[in-house]
């Protein structure tokens, strides 16, 4: 039974500028089945706020206790510890930091997709903190994106395993795949894991990542990223593809 969804943003809601058709009725269908909807994205070079007005402006009607984000999670995770944080981001997003308390000596090196902005400068400077003992962050590292061109352009993760090597540290993900991440949206709707379903575009960071952090189903959708054989290409396996978000709904309601 599900008692509850997770949905993917960019993908499965939208592409690029514009609502992918029949995603804002298909959001609208699990508001009245009674289903609870959290949306949780890995994206990182919007702020918050962009991200909230661009889904109003496409007929989404989502709260802003709805959304979470990995920038959200890193200031969450930097006011528990008390870190300083080295961002190694996309200007655009820096507004979602602001307002963090005073911090101690520590630091904390945080990787988002700084796209143009990952320059050699910029990599050797976060380098060099964790050389002195700074902590790796990645907000999420993923592999590809669709670009606003209709084409697969490189994530974050390339970056992030770059500094991996070069620091000799592994990255803490804040994003999907993290089960903490999921496990957040999910308690905030009062679901169990076992109950809840994922609907994504990336077989790994959604599908796999959230069956492995114990949600019960992920649909795997044909639109935004996928490509074909992205559907057996990560295992877990997806409990089921669809052609899009309505099509996912259409199945996720069957199963309630």
């Amino acid at each position: 039974m599900i008692r509850g969804v997770l949905l993917d943003l960019a993908g499965v809601l939208y592409d690029g500028g514009a609502a992918i058709p029949g995603s804002a009725m298909a959001v609208a269908r699990l508001k009245e089945a009674g289903l609870p909807a959290r949306f949780v994205t890995n994206s990182t070079r919007a702020p918050r706020r962009h991200l909230l007005a661009k889904l109003a402006g496409m007929g989404f009607g989502i709260g802003a206790d709805e959304l979470f984000t990995p920038a959200r999670a890193a200031c969450d995770l930097l006011r528990a510890t008390g870190r300083q944080a080295h961002l190694l981001i996309h200007p655009d997003l820096a507004e979602d930091f602001d307002g963090l308390p005073p911090a101690g000596p520590e630091i904390s090196v945080i990787v988002g997709d700084a796209a143009q902005h990952f320059t050699y400068q910029a990599m050797n400077a976060a380098y060099r903190q964790l050389a002195a003992g700074a902590d790796l962050l990645a907000l999420a590292a993923n592999r590809s994106f669709r670009d606003t061109d209709g084409q697969l352009s490189i994530d974050a993760g390339a970056f992030v395993k770059a500094l991996e090597y070069a620091a000799r540290k592994d990255a803490l993900v804040l994003g999907k795949p993290a089960p903490a991440f999921f496990d957040s949206a999910m308690a905030s709707m009062g679901c169990a894991p076992e109950q809840a379903a994922m609907v994504g575009d990336d077989a790994e960071a959604d599908i796999a990542g959230a069956l492995q952090a114990g949600i019960g189903q992920a649909v795997l959708v044909r639109s935004g990223k996928f490509i074909p054989g992205d559907e057996t290409r990560a295992t877990p396996r997806p409990s089921h593809v669809a052609d899009d978000l309505a099509a996912a709904v259409d199945w996720i309601l069957e199963q309630a």
